[in-house]
């Protein structure tokens, strides 16, 4: 009940950064329609010789309105479009306004009060950020609240007949927002299938060149725990391919990005290159991890490879603050033609790194 109540009424209005720019600009936009429209009350009040004319509740509302609405402005608004609190913040504006104009209108004569129009202007206005649910319970608030003050101690005919108009009007606003929620949605996953399939590979479904660049310059970035980058290269692939086919080849690279994919956590980064070769980023909190890590890699290849004779030459070389992407790249690919070197089937360590870091070197220790 809960979810459908957050999917229905307060769903977060944005995800990402331009959505959250949009919203705030959407926020800032409805304080100045806010201090115009409290500013053309206050006028209102002051020029139109009606039963509001220089009313102390029609003027105390206007004044409410144009001093209140810029204080919107300091709370943390970016945040806020991120999670509940964007659609609690529009809820709560709407209220706050109907019960204003409500006011005006009662001591301005009721249903015959020009003022009511300032309700349109607000449902349409804040329909924007409501779901379909949203904008019916708000407008229907808005109904409620005119009837209940302006209409029923006085009924007139014009009166209901603003509030059919008023609802009428909240059934269309509730069908532009289920449009508009329906065309966000459609474009999200749009956006997020485009942004997966330029970041996969497609015959393994593991990260591409591309994606583990983008991955690893976010790790040279920041300042998190130690990484390591595993370089890791087949050996007795081109067998495959020459003996069995290129399917073969390819359940091999299959079985190989699942091996991989076991040898490391889920937050860890699995890449298939280009070919033959593949890619780790994993973080190891402690230095001994990446001698471990990088045996764990080799093992679990020759294990998915045994059948047709497949083992892994891993190259192994840490990530070291001020580092340029290529260079690690590099230095992993040296380290795992020193593996190869060796007879493959086994583990190199970056050479200039170990002043750094010095993990324990298995090139020797697991050859073919």
């Amino acid at each position: 009940m809960r979810a459908v109540l957050r999917r229905s009424l307060y769903r977060p209005l944005a995800e990402d950064d331009d959505r959250v720019a949009y919203w705030v600009h959407h926020v800032r936009l409805g304080i100045l329609l806010t201090e115009l429209g409290g500013f053309a009350s206050l006028g209102y009040a002051v020029l139109t010789p009606t039963t509001g004319h220089l009313h102390p509740a029609l003027l105390t509302a206007a004044a409410l309105a144009i001093g209140g609405a810029p204080f919107l402005l300091l709370l943390p608004l970016h945040a806020m479009m991120r999670d509940t609190r964007g659609p609690l913040l529009f809820y709560g504006w709407s209220a706050g306004t109907t019960v204003l104009v409500v006011i005006g209108t009662r001591v301005d004569g009721g249903a015959d009060s020009a003022l009511i129009c300032l309700l349109f202007l607000t449902l349409g206005f804040m329909s924007a950020a409501f779901q379909p649910a949203g904008v019916v319970g708000m407008g229907g608030f808005m109904v409620v609240s005119y009837l209940a003050v302006d209409v029923l101690p006085e009924p007139r005919v014009s009166g209901l007949f603003v509030a059919v108009v008023m609802a009428t009007f909240t059934m269309l606003c509730a069908l532009a927002s289920a449009n508009a929620w329906e065309s966000y949605d459609r474009q999200t996953a749009l956006l997020r299938t485009h942004e997966t399939l330029a970041a996969t590979d497609p015959l393994t479904g593991c990260l591409n060149r591309r994606a583990f660049l983008d991955r690893l310059h976010a790790v040279i970035g920041g300042a998190g725990e130690r990484a390591v980058v595993c370089l890791v290269d087949l050996d007795g692939f081109k067998g495959v391919n020459d003996r069995d086919g290129h399917a073969a080849g390819d359940a091999v690279l299959r079985a190989v990005t699942g091996a991989l994919g076991a040898a490391v956590r889920e937050t860890d980064a699995v890449a298939r290159l280009g070919g033959d070769e593949f890619a780790v980023l994993a973080a190891v909190p402690e230095e001994d991890d990446a001698a471990l890590l990088a045996d764990r890699i080799r093992e679990n290849v020759a294990r998915a490879g045994r059948s047709v004779g497949v083992t892994a030459s891993v190259g192994v070389t840490v990530v070291r603050p001020g580092d340029d992407d290529h260079e690690v790249l590099l230095r992993a690919d040296q380290a795992m033609y020193r593996a190869k070197a060796a007879g493959g089937n086994g583990v190199g360590r970056d050479l200039a790194g170990a002043g750094a870091w010095s993990p324990r070197d298995t090139t020797a220790d697991h050859r073919a």
